[in-house]
């Protein structure tokens, strides 16, 4: 038997005061092949907002064990992002090369839809604006919809510019300046966010070394910017001499042993939960690493999202990426006074948002 309860409390991460999640639904339809999980881990701001990751794992506990601890950094990263979002994410089991398929999906939207709208769904890896089409024909509470229907397209757009300006505001804390220009960049992943994000690189006038475990994505960076320097795998980009090291692939990116070989003074990615396990935060702190906290910087994809919910506006929701700069700043300026890991200044940011609004939400407006 799957143990909800225990792998919420375990796998919750250093943020102990938000450990428990709030639901989890386990979906199942046999005849379009549909497994899904859906976790809501917090609605103090409001409904649960994450996407949708399908995904081939190997059980249905590894599959919870990540839907766990991606819904519970999309509560903290809603927050840090100003939104009045909570933390929601779903996983479908499955190879989406494979699997996917029209019934699969409307299947999936029934779920959704049966929920009530406290969570919200949009897209995530093996997911895209297409499948959210799909999705919606069935479900009132899906974003990350094509522009043709009125959504917000891609929202790899915004994510990459959060991280740059996540990476910006690392690079004004650490040389004392906004700029990359002249700073050696290695970016592990190459696809829908780190593509976009080598071209805010370059444009800053970085230079970038790159590693993808698919030729595929390589050769298409490459035939935009040729002047990109490609390694063979991570343990040669982590290894190398680079100023700045960006985890744009999946998580668990920065493991004990990684981060004893970096040779970087700042991590800055767009990768979700790089943090390998509890601890590595400060292992980077002892090194002199400046780490930019994963949730933070990589939010302007969710934020691009959100701004469907009223009606997408992209100047509106650029704008609002763009304070990605201001909020990573204030979370190293936090650490620097408290004395601690840029990581745990996050989450006590966050979850002093969640708390001081959610009590706000308790209060009784007669109906």
């Amino acid at each position: 038997m799957t143990d909800v309860f225990g792998l919420s409390h375990k796998d919750a991460g250093p943020a102990t005061g938000q450990a428990r999640h709030e639901q989890v639904v386990f979906c199942s339809d046999e005849r379009s092949g549909l497994h899904a999980i859906i976790a809501i881990h917090n609605t103090a701001l409001g409904p649960g907002l994450g996407g949708t990751r399908f995904y081939p794992y190997e059980s249905e506990q590894a599959a919870l064990a990540d839907v766990l601890n991606l819904s519970r950094a999309m509560a903290y990263k809603n927050a840090l992002a100003g939104l009045d979002l909570g933390g929601g994410k779903a996983v479908i089991i499955g190879d989406p090369a494979k699997d996917k398929s029209e019934a699969l999906l409307r299947a999936y939207g029934r779920f959704v839809q049966s929920l009530g709208g406290r969570y919200y769904t949009a897209c995530d890896v093996g997911t895209y604006s297409e499948d959210m089409d799909i999705v919606a024909r069935e479900c009132s509470y899906v974003t990350g919809r094509t522009l043709a229907n009125g959504g917000a397209g891609d929202s790899s757009i915004l994510t990459a510019l959060g991280v740059f300006q996540g990476m910006r505001a690392a690079a004004e804390h650490t040389y004392g300046t906004p700029t990359l220009r002249g700073r050696r960049v290695g970016v592990e992943g190459v696809g829908k966010v780190g593509h976009r994000l080598v071209g805010h690189l370059i444009e800053d006038g970085a230079e970038v070394v790159v590693c993808d475990v698919s030729e595929r994505a390589v050769e298409r960076l490459r035939r935009i910017h040729p002047q990109v320097e490609v390694v063979a795998d991570r343990l040669e980009l982590t290894a190398a001499d680079v100023d700045v090291y960006a985890p744009c692939a999946l998580g668990g990116a920065l493991d004990d042993e990684t981060v004893a070989r970096l040779r970087a003074t700042i991590v800055c990615g767009g990768a979700n939960n790089q943090l390998g396990h509890p601890g590595v935060e400060k292992q980077l702190a002892d090194r002199g690493i400046l780490y930019a906290p994963d949730y933070v910087v990589n939010s302007g994809g969710v934020i691009q999202v959100a701004d469907e919910i009223g009606g997408f506006n992209m100047e509106r929701a650029q704008a609002k990426a763009l304070q990605i700069y201001d909020t990573t700043l204030k979370i190293f300026s936090s650490a620097a006074e408290d004395g601690v890991p840029p990581a745990v200044a996050a989450d006590r940011l966050a979850e002093r948002r969640m708390s001081e609004v959610g009590r706000i939400r308790g209060i009784w407006l007669g109906h």
